[in-house]
């Protein structure tokens, strides 16, 4: 396998990144909006949560790119280019909490609104992951060498572990991990709650085999990100597992 995959439309070549990346937003959005139909919250303050969120998702997912690659800031140019076409899932996801959480402080919304973002999330990253995958080294998500049998070359001659596909196979299992949660006894914005706590903890661990910059005790911007996170909400872990 050639990396990038590209894909042929007729006489039209399609970067596998724009392509997975386009399918799996129109993916979630159509899955979000027919999610929040289930939703109390009157028609108007829903959209304006849904575009704080997505302004705080751009906000976030710039940010922190620029924070994993600070070691470039002498690098304009290169800073620059990650600025511009760089981002990340955690970035976006933490980014767009906040920016949902906001909103709904402004207009006055009380009641959790998480829940039904979750599997249009996890659905959209799980596309977006294929196209990580295909594009191959320029996109920056690939591994650290290994030795394991399953091991791929993304074009440098080098066995890396296709951790987009490990981030695939997670979510899979979330999704599946979910619906069993989701079956026990919990309140309302608790799933999304869940869903923040797995993937975060699955990106924390994954990104120590990732070759990103690791200024921070030995973590990436990222991991601190998602370490934050996790202590921000660290008594829902335990009732994560409380199956009752």
């Amino acid at each position: 396998m050639n990396f990038p995959v590209y894909f042929w439309l007729f006489s039209l070549r399609i970067h596998p990144h724009i392509l997975f990346e386009s399918v799996a937003y129109a993916v979630a959005f159509r899955l979000m909006l027919r999610n929040v139909k289930q939703d109390e919250i009157a028609p108007s303050q829903r959209t304006s949560i849904i575009v704080g969120g997505m302004i705080g998702a751009l906000v976030g997912a710039k940010l922190l790119v620029v924070l994993q690659h600070i070691d470039l800031i002498w690098q304009w140019q290169q800073l620059l280019w990650l600025l511009l076409q760089g981002k990340t899932v955690v970035g976006a996801l933490l980014g767009g909490l906040i920016g949902v959480e906001l909103t709904k402080k402004l207009i006055g919304v009380k009641s959790s609104t998480g829940d039904v973002f979750v599997y249009p999330l996890i659905v959209g990253t799980a596309i977006g992951r294929i196209g990580c995958f295909l594009t191959g080294l320029s996109d920056r998500t690939y591994g650290t060498p290994t030795t394991l049998p399953w091991g791929i070359d993304f074009g440098d001659g080098i066995l890396r572990h296709p951790t987009q596909l490990y981030e695939i196979l997670f979510l899979i299992i979330l999704i599946l991990f979910l619906q069993l949660r989701s079956r026990y006894r919990h309140q309302l914005g608790d799933l999304f709650k869940f869903y923040l706590i797995c993937y975060l903890g699955f990106r924390f661990l994954i990104d120590f085999i990732k070759p990103d910059f690791h200024p921070i005790f030995g973590m990436s911007a990222i991991q601190g990100a998602c370490l934050l996170a996790l202590v921000f909400y660290r008594r829902h872990i335990i009732k994560l597992f409380l199956f009752r």
